[in-house]
């Protein structure tokens, strides 16, 4: 427990720390508007693309030896960007980075889950949670302190400090694997991680030159044919496969898996640009930036718990429904945001978000294995979060291009100089000579993306509240498990709908006829 939470709390935190430090790496080391997003991306597409790989490594070779490996790996990149004179280098050791936070995410949670059973399972994973959430919460916080006194390095250097005790601890975790389960999807893997390397790429070109310029274009059909390229091979892979797309049929799994979009896009986006912003156009310190989040962030640490209880009194369907209707109201809150505007002001959209957030962090994973039978849960696990971290990813790189091209608007100038210096803005760099027309132009962006996500949001608490619907998911829930209760259970609720099931065989019947179940 203690090395899994340890590492664990290195995974936001260098989310959260390069977000905060990200206006002084990038003017300390003089990086173009392009190269410092790349800080971002680079880190983010390792991160969304390797976790299942990491998982069917760590299956076959062994779970802590694949949890050494990727501690280490953060690590040391980590210490590496302590070190690095140049932005090549930066965004180099960030790729290792989200290799290594991949392998941390895959190899943990399976360690946890094997080393423990019953409550004590039940108090790991709360650990697990709680580890995620004080790096979020406490993230910005700390990084803004930090880099105020110490450095930009600094951040990166107490990630690499945090991995030492980390890796000290998982030297005693048990190990374990599977030999016979199915190898690495190599096909799958690659294809997947071109896409979205490739959309990361469409949306940086839509943001430095334009959404209609040929390089643009070029990089969005290239991450379609990708895509279409990935589905084929997963639907030929049989075993291997990355996804299990079968579970696409079922509407309830895919609601839920779109649940990340619409959850945490916006919350990523606020969490990753909204210091710069309060940095750049607030002029606020890097300190004050990072604890001027703490109504967003704070309920994260405090309503995972909660919302577990809450779902178990009233429903998955209810407390998702109302996370994504918080998180619109705080969206469509942004349109007071202002470049000036006090403490208690800006909480009025972050608090909402925060706790729309929070709940929705509580129950999503359980909703992700509970719309599925029981024999695809770790499948559907790993679906849902590949889904949740792709989203996370692909949210840093299109708010990018979507804030400068909305800034870019504002500004007298036009074509690359006023992308540049729009480009620059978002990250925290207002330009002197412009500087009230840029923070005019960033703000309204602002406004603008927090109507979107207010859109997103409600028609994601729609589509969850439609598929979530009880009559269409509570006898494949019953179904999926194999125990006797469960069976009468599903028998007694299935009558109480006014439909008929004479025997046990009949319903065995029944199940056959479930996707997944011969």
């Amino acid at each position: 427990m203690a090395a899994v939470g340890l590492a664990s709390i290195m995974l936001p935190f260098s989310v959260t720390g390069a977000a905060v430090v990200l206006p002084q790496l990038s003017g300390s080391l003089h990086a173009s508007v392009t190269d410092a997003q790349w800080t971002l991306n680079t880190f983010n597409i390792t991160f969304a693309a390797l976790p299942l790989a990491a998982g069917t490594v760590a299956d076959r070779i062994g779970r802590r030896r694949v949890l050494l490996l990727s501690i280490a790996l953060v690590g040391l990149s980590s210490a590496l960007l302590t070190l690095a004179p140049s932005m090549m280098l930066v965004n180099i050791a960030r790729t290792v980075q989200g290799c290594g936070a991949a392998g941390v995410l895959a190899a943990g949670a399976a360690i946890l889950a094997h080393a423990t059973v019953g409550r004590q399972r039940q108090i790991a994973f709360g650990v697990l949670g709680t580890s995620f959430g004080t790096g979020l919460a406490l993230g910005p916080m700390a990084a803004g302190a930090l880099t105020q006194t110490l450095g930009w390095r600094s951040v990166f250097m107490l990630v690499a400090a945090l991995s030492l005790p980390a890796w000290a601890c998982a030297t005693r975790a048990p190990e374990s694997n599977n030999p016979d389960h199915p190898g690495l999807d190599w096909p799958g893997l690659l294809t997947f991680t071109a896409s979205l390397t490739a959309l990361s790429v469409a949306f940086v070109a839509a943001g430095a030159h334009g959404w209609t310029q040929p390089t643009t274009l070029a990089s969005f059909g290239g991450a379609a044919a990708l895509l279409i390229g990935f589905a084929w091979l997963e639907l030929h892979q049989g075993p291997r496969a990355m996804f299990d797309v079968r579970l696409f049929g079922k509407p309830a799994f895919v609601a839920v898996v779109c649940q990340p979009f619409t959850v945490t896009l916006g919350f990523v986006i606020l969490l990753v640009y909204l210091p710069a912003y309060l940095q750049g156009a607030g002029g606020r310190s890097v300190a004050e930036s990072g604890l001027l989040l703490l109504p967003m962030t704070a309920p994260v640490l405090i309503l995972p718990l909660i919302a577990a209880f809450i779902a178990a009194r009233t429903s998955l369907r209810a407390v998702l429904t109302a996370a994504s209707l918080l998180i619109a109201i705080g969206a469509a809150a942004l349109t007071t945001l202002t470049d000036h505007g006090s403490w208690l002001l800006l909480a009025v959209p972050l608090l909402p978000f925060g706790i729309g957030v929070g709940l929705a962090f509580g129950v999503m994973d359980n909703a992700a294995v509970s719309t599925v039978p029981v024999a695809n849960s770790g499948a559907a696990a790993g679906i849902f979060n590949t889904m949740r971290i792709t989203g996370e990813s692909l949210a840093v790189s299109a708010a990018a291009a979507l804030l400068t091209t909305l800034t870019a608007r504002h500004l007298r100038t036009s074509g690359i100089d006023a992308r540049t210096i729009a480009g620059q803005a978002i990250q925290g760099r207002i330009d002197a000579a412009n500087h009230m027309m840029t923070v005019d132009g960033v703000t309204h962006a602002f406004h603008a993306v927090g109507l979107l996500l207010a859109v997103l949001s409600t028609i994601g608490a729609i589509l969850t509240y439609v598929a979530l619907a009880p009559e269409t998911t509570a006898l494949d829930l019953d179904l999926g498990r194999d125990d006797g209760e469960t069976r009468i259970r599903a028998i007694q609720g299935t009558q109480q709908r006014g439909q008929r099931v004479d025997s046990t065989a009949d319903l065995h019947t029944r199940r056959a006829r479930i996707p997944g179940h011969e």
